[in-house]
C-alpha cells in the first residue's frame, strides 16, 4: 500500500506545533483591541518572528535547569560535555558525518574522548546524548538496569524500514513475544547444520579456484555475502536463493573480462535492496531528528524494501498454506522431525500473522547474513596480513581435522587456537561487525573452560543495530572516576558506547590491546584482563537481549575457515585490484596506531565492511603439497 513520504507528516506535525505560539500572539493583540490598546504593526510581525525561538530558548534552559537540578537532589554529577562552536552544535554535527564518510569508524568520537573521559555527554540540535567506553557503565545498562534501556520510539521508527517490528526492533512485551517464539528452535544443535554449511562452502571455494587458476583476484567481501546468504535461507525456509549460482565480479584491473551485463537474479536484486536499505537507515540515524526533511518527496527506503517484501512474503504465505492444509487434513502442524524443521516450520506454528512472520524472518535473515559476513571478511583480511597466524591456525585444523575430512562438532571444540583467533580478534575484537551501538541479541560472557580457554556459550550473538539505548526514567551511572560521584542522565536520553574503542582500549586490554594476537585469548592476559571484568569484551553485546542464533553463526564461521584452509595454504591482499577509491584516505598515514596501517578503507553502515570489497589471492594447498 502506497504510503505518504516521511517527510509531509513530520512538517505538517511541526508546522501545526509551530503555528500555535504565532496564533496566540495573534489572538492576544486582539483581544487587546477590544479593549482599546493598540500594537504597533511592526511590534507584532517581531513578536511572531521571535515568538518560537524565545520559546525554545527557554525550554532548553528550563530542561538544563531542571537536569542540574536533578542531579543534585540525587547526590550526582554531570559528565564531562562536549561544547560545539556553532550554534545547535552543527560542528559536532558536521564533524561526526564527515568523519562516517572518510574516516576510521570510531573517528565520529574522537572529539569527546579527547576529554580524557570514558563517558562525555555532547549537544546535537539541542539533543543531548551520552557516549562511553566504560565497561561498568555498559553493564549497568545492558544488564544491571536492563528494564530502564530501551531501545526507544526514536530509534525503532529509523530501523523500522529495514526490520519492522522483529525482535531486533521491538522493547518490552513484543520483544518478549519475539523471542519466545525464536528460542526453541534455536537451543536444539542439528548436525544437517554441518551438511548445509558444507554444501555451500564447497560451492563458494570451486568457484574461488577457478578464479585463482586463472591468475584473477576474487573480492572474498562477496563472495562470503553470498555463503552466508545461501546458507540463512536454507537454514531459515528450506529452501535456497542460490546466490552463489550468479557470475562473481572481475576487478576492475581485468579488462579481458567486460562487466557481466546480464540482467540480476532475485537473490542479486534481494541482497542489493537490502544493502540500499540499511545505507539509508544508517544515514537516518546519523542526521538525527532532521531526517524526514531529506525525504518529503519520497520515502528512499519504499521501493528497495518492496523489493525486499516481494522475495519474502510468497515464502510466507506457502508455510502457512501449508500449515492450513495439514490442519485442514487432521494432521499436527508439528509433526515435521525436528531435524529437517526450519525456522519458518518452526514460526508458523506459534503465529498466523503474516507481517509477524515476515518481519522475524528478516531479522534472522540479516543478522545470519551480514554480521557473520563481515567477521569473515576481516578474518581473512587479518590472515592475509599475518602469515604466521595463517600457518599455526592451518597446522591446526589438519591436526585435527585433516586436509579433507568434513569437520564434527567436536573437532571444532577441540580447537582451541581457531577458537581464540575467532572469538578474540578479527571477526568480534579487532573488526567487531557492530561497532557503535545496542545490539540486536545481546552477549553475557564467555565462560572459562580451563586455563586460558574459552567457548561460545550456546545463546551468543550480536545485536543488528548501532550500540545505544534510550533510559525510560532517570537514573544514576557509575562514575568512570572511582572517587567521583555517580552521573546522573535524565529520562528519554540516549546512550551509545562504542565497542570498537573499547576492544582497542589499552585501559581495558593492555599496552598491545590493538595488536592482532589470538594467543591474548589463550595466554596469561586472558586472566589478567578479560576475566577481572568480561564486559571490556562486547562483540555480541550483554545482558537478557543474548542472540539465540550466535551459536548457529561460530559453528559456521569455524566450519568455513576450517575448510577454506583445507584448500588454500597461502593467502594475500590483492591492492591492484582494489578499486582505487576504496583505499584508504591519504591523511590515514599520518594517524597512530591501527588506522595507519590499514590496507582497505574500512567503513560502517550498520555493519562494518571494506569499501570496495576485499580482493584477494590464494594459493591452492595441493600446490603447496
Amino acid at each position: 500500500m502506497k504510503t505518504l513520504p516521511p517527510g509531509i507528516p513530520f512538517l505538517f506535525h511541526n508546522l501545526l506545533t509551530l503555528s500555535f505560539p504565532p496564533a496566540v500572539v495573534l489572538l492576544a493583540t486582539r483581544v487587546l483591541r477590544f479593549q482599546h490598546v493598540l500594537v504597533p504593526g511592526w511590534l507584532l510581525v517581531l513578536a511572531i518572528i521571535v515568538i518560537n525561538p524565545l520559546l525554545f530558548a527557554a525550554r532548553v534552559s528550563l530542561m538544563r535547569w531542571h537536569t542540574r537540578r536533578a542531579a543534585a537532589r540525587m547526590g550526582a554529577v554531570l559528565p564531562d560535555a562536549l561544547v560545539g562552536r556553532w550554534i545547535g552544535g552543527l560542528d559536532v554535527m558536521m564533524d561526526m558525518l564527515h568523519a562516517f564518510k572518510v574516516g576510521y569508524p570510531p573517528d565520529i568520537f574522537d572529539r569527546g574522548f579527547s576529554l580524557n573521559s570514558a563517558l562525555f555527554s555532547f549537544d546535537v540540535l539541542w539533543v543531548t546524548g551520552y557516549v562511553t567506553t566504560d565497561p561498568d557503565i555498559v553493564k549497568t545498562v545492558l544488564a544491571l538496569e536492563f528494564p530502564n534501556f530501551e531501545k526507544g520510539e526514536v530509534l525503532r521508527n529509523n530501523l523500522n524500514a529495514i526490520f519492522g517490528t522483529g525482535v531486533f526492533n521491538s522493547d518490552g512485551e513484543m520483544w518478549k513475544f519475539h523471542r519466545s517464539m525464536t528460542r526453541p528452535f534455536f537451543t536444539r544443535e542439528r548436525i544437517s547444520h554441518f551438511e548445509l554449511f558444507d554444501r555451500h562452502a564447497d560451492h563458494a571455494i570451486s568457484k574461488m579456484k577457478e578464479r585463482f587458476q586463472a591468475g584473477i583476484a576474487v573480492d572474498f567481501q562477496d563472495l562470503i555475502t553470498r555463503f552466508t546468504f545461501d546458507a540463512a535461507t536454507e537454514f531459515l525456509f528450506g529452501s535456497c536463493v542460490n546466490s552463489l549460482d550468479a557470475p562473481l565480479p572481475y576487478p576492475h584491473n581485468c579488462p579481458a573480462h567486460e562487466p557481466t551485463t546480464q540482467p540480476a537474479n532475485a537473490a542479486e536484486r534481494f541482497s542489493d535492496a537490502v544493502e540500499a536499505v540499511q545505507i539509508v537507515v544508517a544515514d537516518r540515524l546519523r542526521a538525527g531528528w532532521t531526517w524526514p526533511l531529506r525525504e518529503i518527496f519520497k520515502d528512499k527506503t519504499e521501493e528497495d524494501r518492496a523489493i525486499v517484501d516481494a522475495v519474502l512474503e510468497p515464502i510466507v504465505k506457502e508455510a502457512l498454506r501449508k500449515k492450513a492444509e495439514k490442519m485442514n487434513l487432521g494432521e499436527g502442524a508439528g509433526e515435521k522431525d525436528e531435524e529437517d524443521e526450519t525456522l519458518l516450520d518452526s514460526l508458523v506454528q506459534l503465529t498466523s500473522d503474516p507481517v509477524i512472520l515476515r518481519d522475524e524472518t528478516l531479522n534472522i535473515l540479516l543478522a545470519g547474513r551480514d554480521t557473520t559476513a563481515s567477521a569473515l571478511t576481516f578474518a581473512i583480511y587479518l590472515l592475509c596480513e599475518h602469515p604466521a597466524v595463517l600457518k599455526r591456525l592451518r597446522e591446526e585444523i589438519l591436526q585435527y581435522v585433516g586436509p579433507t575430512r568434513r569437520p564434527t562438532y567436536d573437532n571444532i571444540r577441540e580447537m582451541r587456537y581457531l577458537r581464540a583467533f575467532l572469538n578474540g580478534e578479527p571477526s568480534v575484537k579487532i573488526f567487531p561487525a557492530n561497532h557503535h551501538s545496542s545490539p540486536p541479541n545481546n552477549f553475557r560472557v564467555i565462560e572459562v573452560v580451563s586455563a586460558g580457554a574459552v567457548r561460545y556459550p550456546p545463546e551468543l550473538g550480536n545485536d543488528r543495530h548501532p550500540r545505544l539505548r534510550y533510559t525510560i526514567n532517570e537514573t544514576l551511572l557509575p562514575n568512570p572516576d572511582p572517587t567521583g560521584k555517580p552521573i546522573y542522565i535524565p529520562a528519554k536520553t540516549k546512550v551509545t558506547y562504542s565497542v570498537f574503542k573499547m576492544h582497542r582500549d589499552p585501559k581495558h586490554w593492555g599496552p598491545d590491546a590493538e595488536a592482532f594476537d589470538p594467543d591474548r585469548f589463550l595466554d596469561s592476559r586472558m586472566a589478567e584482563y578479560f576475566i577481572q571484568n568480561p564486559f571490556i569484551f562486547l562483540p555480541f553485546n550483554g545482558g537478557p537481549r543474548i542472540c539465540l542464533g550466535q551459536q548457529f553463526a561460530y559453528n559456521e564461521m569455524s566450519f568455513f575457515v576450517i575448510r577454506l584452509l583445507q584448500s588454500f595454504a597461502t593467502m594475500g591482499l590483492d591492492l591492484t585490484a582494489q578499486p582505487p577509491d576504496s583505499l584508504p584516505p591519504p591523511e590515514w598515514k599520518n594517524a597512530a596506531g591501527r588506522k595507519a596501517a590499514e590496507k582497505v578503507f574500512v567503513k560502517a553502515h550498520i555493519t562494518l565492511y571494506a569499501h570496495g570489497g576485499l580482493w584477494v589471492q590464494m594459493g591452492d594447498a595441493d600446490a603447496e603439497a
